[in-house]
């Protein structure tokens, strides 16, 4: 009771020090620094919640991370909808995306599942970058709209957005937790950990992949139309990139998947080592993040298989 009493009082001391976080730093580079964390743990908790918990290693989530950032985007640009509605939008498509790819793919098993969804990025990166009304290889910059949440646009500070997306991140973080105590997480952990002895329990073991597909593409589509606004300016190359999906998955990897804390904490390592890296490098440096990523997950996986939150549990047994 003690340990769990703790654990709750840390959660709080946290969400307390994260919401007044903004208002101690005004430096702008510093709440631009937690806005990313926050996208990257929302956008890793959500590839967590296939990859992690159903154990279908998708490398291919820039699909629905740019379906929501071009949904709300050309909905703005061409009909004058809110970015709002085009962020519901842009998740209700990506759960028929989801539905569309898993179909196929789940016929697949392992590394094949994996291979197949990076070509379906690919083909999706390029069909965009050919596509003249969406602004093709050129890409869509969005139009600049008075300052209000409604038009979720602010232009004076990025204090709006930084508790836009910590919401977003709360969110996927309750989501998870759900998830990981609920009968669909069992579900999901059952067919990751032996498909065919979760088909012979009698578990539907395509429509809970289906399930788990559809809630990681909703999550990441939402991340992507938020980082749509958040920049005012998307391509094909930022928003469909297949480095996209490999960091996403590096970071619950990292972090540990499977878990409700593993993709943030994976978040709170990689993300400053890329911004600290891109602003101490610039242009020569770039890659740099990359090798300091690859590094890093192969010393957790050779000592930590389960990742940086089982370094955690470890200490934590030893300390009982």
């Amino acid at each position: 009771m003690g340990g769990n009493r703790n654990k709750w009082i840390w959660l709080a001391i946290g969400a307390i020090l994260l919401f007044i976080y903004p208002i101690i730093i005004t430096l702008p580079f510093p709440r631009h620094l937690m806005i990313m964390i926050f996208l990257y743990a929302s956008l890793g908790l959500a590839w967590n919640m296939i990859g992690g918990y159903a154990g279908q290693i998708s490398l291919g989530h820039a699909v629905y991370f740019g379906a929501g950032a071009y949904t709300s985007t050309l909905l703005l640009m061409k009909l004058g909808v809110s970015p709002w509605a085009g962020m519901l939008a842009g998740g209700i498509l990506s759960i028929g995306l989801a539905f569309i790819i898993g179909y196929p793919c789940f016929k697949l098993a392992g590394h094949y599942f994996a291979i197949a969804t990076i070509a379906i990025g690919e083909i999706a990166q390029h069909w965009m970058l050919n596509w003249d009304w969406a602004g093709a290889a050129v890409g869509l910059t969005l139009p600049i709209l008075p300052e209000s949440l409604i038009n979720l646009e602010f232009h004076t500070t990025k204090m709006p957005y930084y508790y836009i997306a910590f919401g977003i991140f709360v969110l996927t973080i309750l989501v998870t937790y759900w998830i990981d105590r609920s009968k669909l997480g069992y579900y999901f952990k059952a067919i990751k950990g032996d498909l065919v002895a979760a088909r012979s329990l009698g578990i539907d073991v395509a429509r809970y992949k289906f399930y788990a597909l559809a809630l990681s593409a909703l999550f990441t589509s939402i991340c992507g139309s938020f980082y749509a606004q958040y920049i005012l300016f998307i391509d094909p190359d930022s928003v469909f990139p297949l480095m996209l999906s490999i960091i996403v998955c590096l970071i619950a990897t990292l972090g540990g998947v499977g878990t409700v804390w593993g993709p943030v904490i994976g978040a709170f390592i990689l993300i400053p080592i890329s911004e600290f890296t891109r602003i101490h490098f610039g242009g020569g440096g770039k890659g740099t993040d990359l090798i300091i990523y690859g590094f890093l997950i192969v010393v957790i996986s050779i000592y930590q298989p389960f990742g940086v939150i089982g370094i955690t549990k470890r200490f934590r047994k030893k300390e009982l």
